[in-house]
Formats: C-alpha cells, structure tokens, sequence
C-alpha cells in the first residue's frame, strides 16, 4: 500500500495525468486551508474561464474585469464552504453567474447616462489600429444573440469557455443529455444562418 505525502506548502500534490480540472480543485481546498500559493494558482488558472463567462453574461466587456474581480472577492471568502464534492471551477462559475445577476439587478434600479457625443469615434477606437477580428467578432456575436438563450448559454458554456458537458449541466441545473442537444442545435442553426447570410 502506497503512502500519501504530506502537503508542502505552497505546493499541491498532483499525480500524473491529473487533470486541469483536478488540479484547480485541489488548488481551491489547499488555498481553503490557508495556501496563499494555491490561492494564487486558484485564481490564474480560472481568470480567464471566468472572465469570458461575466463578459459573455453580461454582454459588456468594459466591466467583465471588475465583474470577474468581484467573483473572486467572493469566491476568497466563501471558500471555506467549498466542499470539494464538485469542481472547483463549476463552483465559481456559479459565483459568477450570481455576481452577474447582482450587477444587472443594480443597473436596472438605477438610470443609465452615456457621456459619448460622438459614438463613431467611439467605435472606431474599440476598433485599433487596423480593424482587424472586428467584423469577425460582431459575425460571431450576431450568431450568437440570435440563438435562444438556454442554446447560447450551452453553446458558450462547452464552446468558448471550455466546461465539460457534465459539468455545464451542473452549472445550468439540467440533464447532461439536454446540454448535449442545446449545443447541437446552437451548431446548426449558426451554420445555417452562415450558409444563408
């Protein structure tokens, strides 16, 4: 019988073929033991997991950085409710799901004023340099929003942010069978709307 290794700090013990999954996991339960290290690896290893997902919920990418911040923020201090029975990452997506809901909820109590006189010039800074991916960006998001948003919602959760079926299905509260056929569908339709267009 094999012996287990005690933990180093700052390190997580992983085994070989462990998966990415795996790894952020056990980064979250080391970080709730009080490993700043894997707290730290915790968060750089679902950054960008995350912020696409508050980018894409919220459809505002100025504030995904301050949205996928405050999904940390919370995240840190509930960590000590994280039970480890799921992934680490379905965990703070869902985090960031709810985060999202708050910031919308607040939006809508209150009006919004745009200080932009000249929205061309605006848009034509988002734009860079050469413009390039822009049109390709406004394609994919026109795609995209015509899907009905249970589709979308799978379709960017498997597609762009790269969540297993099983664990998207966590995610959303329904069968891995019904996620598997959302973003089947999600597929056709945007092929069909290409061969169309």
């Amino acid at each position: 019988m094999h012996s287990v290794p005690e933990p180093v700090p700052g390190r997580v013990a992983t085994r070989p073929g462990t998966s990415h999954d795996e790894k952020v996991t056990r980064w979250a339960l080391a970080a709730q033991r009080g490993d700043r290290v894997a707290a730290e690896r915790f968060v750089r290893a679902t950054h960008w997991d995350v912020w696409r997902f508050v980018a894409h919920l919220s459809g505002d990418v100025h504030a995904a950085d301050d949205l996928a911040q405050e999904t940390f923020v919370r995240a840190l201090q509930s960590l000590h409710g994280f039970a480890g029975r799921s992934c680490a990452r379905t965990w703070l997506l869902t985090i960031a799901r709810r985060v999202v809901v708050d910031q919308r909820r607040r939006a809508s109590s209150r009006p919004r004023i745009a200080e932009v006189d000249d929205w061309q010039a605006a848009v034509e800074r988002t734009q860079g340099e050469d413009g390039n991916g822009f049109e390709e960006l406004v394609a994919l998001r026109d795609l995209m929003d015509a899907l009905d948003p249970p589709r979308r919602q799978a379709f960017v959760l498997t597609q762009l942010v790269g969540l297993s079926y099983a664990d998207t299905a966590e995610l959303v509260r329904c069968p891995v069978g019904t996620v598997r056929s959302r973003v089947s569908r999600a597929r056709r339709e945007m092929t069909a709307s290409i061969r169309t267009a």
